[in-house]
């Protein structure tokens, strides 16, 4: 019975919102009345991880079960580079991923992606070459407008056609920050799950939306209606959104048998706080970086009658663990031939059973920190470089922290910085060297990253900024594999991400 029934809408993806975003999380405001009654009438998971802290693999870590090092979604173009997938950049997804929509159909699923995309932009990176029965939204975010000669403006689909552009057929005003793009799909995914029901066919709609990522929009009514500027703004339309999705559902009768999950692909970004970025509570730094602000993320379960009510549940949770959830409810096993890294959540969600797991947090290829039980292990410390810092460029606004917050790479791996994340989550009093109590979370940490190490093997990168000036000698087909052959010390500063 159980996992035949399942219809499941999950997951509720936003961009990059806070973990201190939403009332039941302690934003005080308490404008988010929708997720917090979400939360009231499910589970909360306070220690929750994206897989990386920026969007593009997060997102290919969300729909794979695997971390971005083995699915290709990082850089070698510099030690420790965030990457993501802009115009420029010709990698995506390998064919060789199997992702979550094109395994769900061995069990009848229809799926739907609304919005952002952002694992490749060229035709084999098609979400319907990936699995999904249908599309509508964006390869990319909606960055823009561009001059539509050196650059053209982004594009919309609807399933295989191109049905317009932002900035063009859809409008964002940078001005006022009106945009109707929630509301339209909101519409997308409501119609939607109406349509499976009149089928009575299972279906997994991936709601993928970007109201919360600079620049920050959200439609007239509710233009100006929050504490927190437009960027509350956003999230309170957000909000809205979410509560007419569950109202659907149980108008629709079917809440029982639909499980729905609410998260962030990464940290709050506070290079863009507090007018165009959000707010990561107690924890330090945020998107961009591995400390806590930029992967420790908001997350609720909702299936009502299934998930008892009002719970919170300490289990450290991952992203990639809605890849190997989604597939146990529906009667699936995940992929036997490949390390999957998401953990079933169903026995933590059901039964409050906890498992012990470490968090790996990755910088393009680099693993920068790992948490264990409530200890995490910094093994290189970097917010940004100076340059980018004296140009204002800043991802821990009023957050310095000695020896932690570095401008340059700090390598760790002899005698990594440890925080007991339980007294001080945010990443301020690393423990003495001399204590035992360090001693013996190094013993911990140690063992795992070994064993992590001794059996990764990464994924071919897909993210890598190919120069320029120097792609007209790279042999055929170098664009065709999404790689650059550029030895990475000729790549021009200009040419890091983020910028």
């Amino acid at each position: 019975g159980l996992q035949k029934e399942v219809h499941s809408t999950s997951p509720c993806s936003l961009l990059q919102m806070g973990w201190g975003d939403l009332g039941v999380y302690g934003e005080p405001s308490r404008e988010t009345p929708n997720l917090d009654r979400m939360a009231a009438e499910g589970m909360l998971f306070p220690n929750f991880y994206s897989a990386n802290p920026l969007c593009s693999p997060s997102r290919a870590a969300l729909l794979t079960g695997r971390l971005p090092i083995r699915n290709g979604f990082y850089t070698t173009n510099g030690h420790a580079r965030n990457a993501y997938t802009p115009q420029e950049i010709v990698g995506g997804i390998p064919d060789g991923e199997h992702l979550l929509p094109e395994l769900l159909k061995g069990a009848g699923y229809a799926s739907k992606i609304v919005g952002k995309w952002h694992l490749g932009h060229r035709p084999q990176f098609h979400p319907l070459k990936h699995g999904f029965d249908e599309w509508f939204g964006s390869p990319n975010c909606h960055f823009g407008p561009y001059d539509n000669r050196a650059r053209p403006n982004i594009p919309v689909y609807r399933d295989w056609e191109m049905v317009g552009r932002y900035y063009e057929e859809f409008p964002i005003n940078l001005r006022t920050g009106e945009a109707n793009l929630t509301q339209v799909y909101l519409q997308e995914a409501l119609d939607f799950m109406k349509r499976q029901q009149v089928a009575q066919r299972p279906f997994f709609l991936y709601w993928a939306i970007d109201a919360t990522h600079a620049p920050v929009y959200a439609s007239r009514p509710f233009l100006g209606t929050s504490r927190r500027g437009r960027y509350g703004d956003a999230v309170r339309e957000i909000d809205d959104s979410v509560g007419k999705i569950l109202s659907l559902l149980r108008d629709l009768r079917i809440t029982e048998n639909t499980f729905v999950f609410f998260t962030s692909d990464n940290g709050a970004a506070l290079i863009s706080a507090p007018k165009q970025g959000g707010s990561n509570g107690p924890f330090l730094c945020g998107k961009q970086t591995t400390f806590e602000g930029g992967m420790r993320e908001p997350a609720i379960a909702w299936w009502p009658g299934r998930i008892p009510a009002g719970q919170v549940s300490h289990q450290l949770g991952s992203i990639m663990d809605l890849f190997t959830t989604s597939l146990a409810l529906a009667g699936l096993a995940p992929p036997s031939d490949r390390v999957i890294d998401g953990l079933d959540l169903l026995p933590a969600m059901l039964r409050g059973q906890l498992t012990d797991r470490p968090i790996f947090y990755y910088r393009g290829n680099t693993l920068m920190a790992v948490t264990l039980g409530q200890y995490k292990a910094h093994f290189w410390t970097w917010t940004n470089s100076w340059e980018e810092y004296r140009q204002g460029i800043d991802f821990c606004p009023g957050q310095n922290v000695s020896g932690v917050t570095t401008h340059t790479q700090e390598e760790h791996t002899k005698l990594p910085l440890i925080f007991h994340l339980g007294r001080d989550p945010g990443e301020r009093y690393p423990l003495s060297f001399a204590s035992t109590e360090y001693l013996d979370a190094l013993r911990g940490v140690t063992l795992v990253v070994q064993q992590h190490q001794k059996t990764l093997v990464p994924g071919q990168p897909q993210l890598n900024v190919c120069n320029q000036a120097v792609m007209n000698w790279a042999p055929p087909g170098c664009e065709k594999l999404g790689k650059c052959l550029t030895p990475p010390e000729s790549i021009p500063e200009k040419c890091s991400w983020p910028h």
